[in-house]
């Protein structure tokens, strides 16, 4: 009984494997095709984990989410950004961030600009320039309104790529933060050194 069991699993094994034995040994360069059925939700993982195409890099028609740490002056920066890039040289990024300090605390949002020139490899350098608005809340010890002023902001940054589709992100802005003395009409400007770093995850919206 155990002879005939082992004699039908080798033969069953040949009836499923053989002719995909047949196949490899006629040309063992010949790519293995996927099981039916199966597919991958993010296009950039069939090609494996840590693969990034050849040529210069595509952003034209994606879009980009990224979440960042750093510092604002002297006090910690918290931000997220969504951009879009209509070509593939620019790109339009809304930003949202939050400066928390001891007595008080600043929140930004921005409109940016990215310039870059796409290069091949994983290594993307860029430049930014801002216009947007800061509002500074007191903390609960000062007994004061919140205060908005106008910001601008300009710098680059570098995106070093892990695959077609993720990148780390690192970015070094000056931010000038334009105010006024009270009592007084002129126009006061305080500039900081921003710098975040993060990562960055693009889609494609195709075309």
């Amino acid at each position: 009984m155990k002879r005939e069991l082992r004699t039908a699993m080798v033969l069953s094994a040949l009836v499923i494997l053989g002719p995909a034995y047949a196949s490899l040994a006629a040309d063992p360069d010949a790519p293995v095709t996927e099981p039916a059925g199966r597919y991958y939700l993010v296009p950039e993982m069939k090609e494996g984990a840590a693969r990034v195409a050849t040529g210069r890099r595509q952003f034209k028609r994606r879009l980009a989410f990224s979440p960042a740490v750093g510092r604002l002056g002297e006090d910690d920066l918290f931000a997220v950004r969504l951009a879009f890039n209509p070509d593939h040289w620019l790109g339009y990024e809304v930003s949202l961030g939050h400066n928390p300090a001891s007595s008080l605390h600043a929140l930004l949002h921005t409109f940016n600009l990215q310039i870059r020139y796409p290069l091949p490899g994983r290594f993307q350098p860029y430049a930014s320039a801002g216009y947007g608005m800061m509002t500074v809340y007191p903390g609960k010890a000062i007994k004061a309104d919140p205060v908005t002023k106008n910001i601008l902001a300009f710098g680059g940054g570098l995106e070093v790529y892990l695959r077609n589709d993720v990148a780390l992100r690192g970015e070094m802005r000056n931010a000038v933060i334009l105010g006024q003395y009270r009592g007084q009409e002129d126009t006061v400007a305080y500039t900081y050194l921003e710098y975040t770093i993060g990562m960055v995850f693009y889609r494609s919206l195709g075309g």
